[in-house]
């Protein structure tokens, strides 16, 4: 009788080759570099297959790698379903808020390494401001926020360091003169306030020509060329160019982007752990 596949060893490989990182693999699994690369060489020497190429810089499928990977994804996912029918827990759920000055196009990618890291969970996500989705933690209705750090609060763990910058369409013009247009989000909109406390402290003269109820909005309007904007690089529209050196626009600062968390289990964690080494392997700056 053969010897049966190692569970953690496979789920180290899926992690790996989903975030190309063993770190990234760590971070989700609570374990070092070290123990997440022991188990592959161990799924590696079982198959007799190289299953990952492994460089200073990245880590990628082999073609052996390719071929294992769906029967590996089945495997995890027919023990999820066997645990789940064997245990009187009902089905989890995972409550995150992601600010909406956080979550850009890659969304649709996130969740999937989300569902896919935990088949059997239902996830909901809520998109709003900051300051919405840290109220809802307190009041205890979402299990983790991934935030960018306002006022004085300093708890949660930072997982990256965002940038913001001016953004308009190529088209748009500024006349020499005029006050700048501004397409911005309602107050109390944090990023609104640094970006009119800047142009202010520069004595740079603006005026508001669009304000929206979300950072889509604002995105839009840059788009459309009704003014220009500050907004996070991974948020800004990819027909926007940054005008900041054209203009002679002061400097934004960068921010915190913060987790906080309190999941209710070990599965919950592990969910949220593959959530922040996603954000901690996406682009923050230009």
């Amino acid at each position: 009788m053969s010897e049966a596949l190692d569970l953690e060893a496979v789920q180290a490989f899926v992690l790996a080759a989903d975030f190309g990182s063993f770190t990234r693999a760590a971070e989700v699994l609570d374990t070092s570099q070290s123990a997440i690369s022991l188990r592959i060489s161990r799924l590696e020497k079982r198959l007799q297959q190289r299953l990952l190429d492994r460089t200073p810089r990245s880590v990628r499928l082999s073609v052996r790698g390719e071929r294992f990977m769906p029967a590996a994804r089945e495997l995890l996912l027919a023990h999820e379903r066997a645990m789940a029918d064997l245990s009187d827990i009902p089905r989890r759920r995972l409550s995150v808020g992601i600010s909406d000055h956080v979550a850009g196009p890659e969304l649709p990618e996130m969740l999937s390494r989300m569902a896919a890291h935990d088949p059997l969970c239902v996830i909901e996500i809520r998109i709003a401001p900051s300051r919405d989705l840290v109220a809802a933690f307190d009041r205890g209705e979402i299990d983790a926020a991934i935030i960018r750090r306002e006022g004085r609060r300093n708890d949660g763990e930072v997982i990256g360091l965002e940038q913001f910058g001016w953004f308009a369409a190529p088209s748009w013009k500024h006349r020499a003169g005029e006050p700048l247009r501004l397409a911005t989000m309602a107050a109390p909109c944090g990023v609104r306030g640094i970006a009119v406390r800047a142009l202010d402290e520069a004595c740079l003269p603006w005026v508001e020509v669009f304000v929206g109820g979300g950072v889509m909005a604002v995105g839009a309007a840059v788009a459309a060329g009704l003014g220009l904007a500050a907004l996070a690089y991974r948020v800004a529209p990819v027909s926007a160019v940054e005008v900041s050196g054209r203009l002679g626009l002061p400097a934004l600062p960068t921010a915190e982007i913060v987790l906080l968390e309190k999941p209710n289990d070990v599965r919950a964690r592990e969910t949220i752990r593959s959530l922040c080494a996603y954000f901690r392997s996406a682009r923050f700056t230009a």
